[in-house]
């Protein structure tokens, strides 16, 4: 019999090699090498620490609109969700003025992306079973005109 050695990445980790092009990872999980592209703003990136990993529908916004009924491992899964496109490696500036704003108060730089952002959005929070208000339905209205 063999032994085998498991690692365990946390999601961060994951979401990196995923998202990224030629990663390489560490024993422990860290990205060393690769690049990644934004799709928020079409930049890429050579350095991890030049990504965050982005949650599309902020949990704050997540709270408000359906979360805080949820169990604390229902919060834990939407967090960590690697299945919905709800986490995704972005540039970190533009992550951070993101914020925790839905749609109705900011929309990814990259025009082009607006449609897959709205139709990625609609997704998160259909699966989840989470409100929209009529501020936040009118923003996606706008960007899923651009499809």
């Amino acid at each position: 019999m063999t032994e085998r050695y498991v690692r365990t990445c946390n999601t961060r980790e994951v979401i990196l090699a995923r998202d990224g092009t030629n990663v390489v990872q560490s024993s422990s999980c860290a990205a060393t090498s690769g690049s990644w592209y934004s799709p928020y703003d079409g930049a890429t990136w050579s350095a991890a620490s030049d990504v965050d990993i982005d949650h599309l529908v902020p949990l704050s916004n997540a709270w408000k609109s359906g979360a805080a009924s949820w169990t604390t491992a229902d919060r834990r899964a939407f967090a960590n969700d690697l299945t919905n496109p709800q986490l995704l490696a972005v540039t970190d500036s533009v992550n951070s003025s993101k914020g925790d704003k839905g749609p109705e108060d900011w929309k990814p730089p990259l025009a082009s992306y607006h449609c897959t952002y709205a139709k990625m959005w609609v997704k998160v929070k259909s699966v989840y079973k989470l409100t929209v208000t009529s501020k936040e339905k009118a923003a996606l209205v706008q960007m899923l005109d651009t499809c």
